[in-house]
């Protein structure tokens, strides 16, 4: 079969020959019609990202869309190795996979999996949402961040809070309040305070991390109030502004933040897949999309690191 190939971590795939995938027990064949380039697949296509293989050549993709042996039609995730999403065919256990729905697209599905779940695995599966409950978006004007605005809404949250850099962009997100980073950080940790103790937040959902997340951090730390400060569910889901920040223990002493992450181990694949199926269904009733740059595989190389702002998706 053709797929996109990694011969070296340091390269781009190029379109090649590769061995057609056998199911093995528990697994099924897929064939795949459209596949996205996350930033996820090519953190592990540079072997960098911590759940990279290391034994080439491999074939890259995190998950696609595409059809089962009887005709069905499925998202699946988490393809057996060599054999990822990026390629005519792949092989995967059955569990996961999940149907996808009639009316939504194949390369708007692909597109919208990896950034929708990043939320919706956040509050659904680690911060548990309960319906009224305040949203702060800490990174809301990329692709997952905007969906992110989305489905805290139809998950029920009361009042959503959205952070950027671009102040336009923020404004067409359809958020309650909107606070602009583009401040010194001091700053911004006040801007902070006075917006999260003027309407407490329940939820935080961090795609940032750096000194955006410091700064919000701060502006849960308490003074010792006797009733204990309001409890407070950071998610932490990117690290777009860097991937460490220094944080004085007494911030969590302090406050009521319970910091954890969402992303690949802190839930289980089969989570993962599930939170996936029930957003494309969300995503179907809605029409939420979210902007393509569709591409045939036999172009994946040059497509790789071609400039531009929306979502590859590479289909067969």
């Amino acid at each position: 079969m053709k797929a996109a190939v990694i011969h070296d971590f340091a390269h781009p795939p190029r379109y090649d020959d590769f061995q057609a995938p056998q199911p093995d027990a528990g697994e099924v064949l897929v064939g795949v019609e459209a596949a996205a380039v996350s930033q996820l697949v090519r953190a592990q296509a540079s072997g960098k990202h911590y759940s990279s293989g290391k034994t080439l050549p491999v074939v890259p993709g995190f998950d696609g869309v595409g059809q089962l042996e009887d005709g069905s039609r499925v998202y699946f995730a988490f393809p057996t190795a060599p054999f990822g999403a990026l390629a005519q065919q792949s092989k995967v256990r059955r569990e996961y996979t999940v149907a996808l729905p009639a009316g939504l697209d194949s390369t708007v599905a692909a597109a919208l999996a990896n950034p929708g779940m990043s939320s919706w695995a956040a509050l659904t599966r680690r911060a548990h949402l309960k319906t009224g409950e305040h949203v702060l978006i800490n990174g809301a004007t990329g692709t997952s961040g905007r969906l992110a605005v989305q489905i805290a809404r139809h998950l029920g949250a009361g009042r959503i809070v959205a952070t950027g850099r671009t102040e336009a962009v923020l404004r067409d997100l359809g958020a309650d309040e909107i606070i602009v980073l583009n401040q010194e950080e001091g700053a911004l940790t006040e801007t902070f305070r006075q917006s999260v103790h003027r309407n407490p937040v329940h939820v935080v959902l961090d795609y940032l991390w750096g000194v955006s997340a410091h700064s919000l951090l701060s502006a849960f730390s308490g003074h010792a109030n006797p009733e204990g400060e309001p409890r407070v569910r950071f998610v932490q889901i990117g690290s777009m502004s860097g991937a460490d920040i220094s944080l004085n223990a007494s911030t969590l002493r302090s406050s009521g933040v319970e910091l954890m992450g969402s992303g690949l181990g802190s839930v289980s694949n089969r989570e993962l897949v599930g939170a996936i199926g029930e957003m494309l269904e969300a995503a179907a009733a809605h029409a939420w999309t979210t902007p393509v740059d569709v591409r045939p595989l036999a172009e994946v190389e040059t497509a790789w690191n071609a400039a531009g702002n929306d979502r590859l998706v590479v289909v067969n």
